[in-house]
């Protein structure tokens, strides 16, 4: 599927990012193999396909866990007190940024920013966007999303 692509992009360089874009949405990362084989594929150094796909935040270079969990340092994010969500996570669920915990049911990683910084401190939870972000809602939303139970609210 990912040779279709190349060779709709003619096999050039400038196609780079949009093959890099495509195969981690049909494998889901971007592991070492498969960079090593569009960077034969393109005739491009492998440190040039290494150093875009590190380069840019949105590409994992390992499988992510069941769960992902983004949350965004931009600067908006950062200044509305992103950081202490961050933290609460990496306590709530032993797991530090840019890991995924032992059982792979939750990837935690973070990334410069994702576009919607007058609704800050953003954070994603598997794909979506959580605007004005609390702690107390991040750690809930997960909790959720790994099965746990809704609490009641009064």
């Amino acid at each position: 599927m990912l040779e279709k692509v190349i060779k709709e992009h003619n096999f050039q360089e400038s196609a780079l990012l949009e093959i890099l874009h495509k195969a981690q949405e049909i494998y889901g990362y971007l592991g070492k193999d498969l960079l090593m084989d569009i960077s034969q594929s393109l005739n491009l150094p492998p440190s040039h396909v290494y150093g875009v796909a590190t380069f840019y935040s949105l590409f994992k270079l390992t499988e992510p866990g069941e769960h992902v969990v983004t949350g965004c340092l931009g600067t908006a994010c950062y200044v509305k007190g992103v950081e202490e969500i961050l933290q609460a996570i990496e306590r709530e669920f032993k797991v530090k940024r840019g890991e995924t915990t032992p059982d792979r049911k939750l990837s935690f990683f973070v990334t410069r920013c994702i576009g919607a910084c007058a609704m800050a401190p953003n954070m994603v939870v598997d794909d979506e966007v959580i605007g004005k972000a609390t702690k107390e809602m991040v750690l809930e939303k997960i909790k959720l999303a790994l099965g746990g139970v809704k609490r009641e609210t009064s």
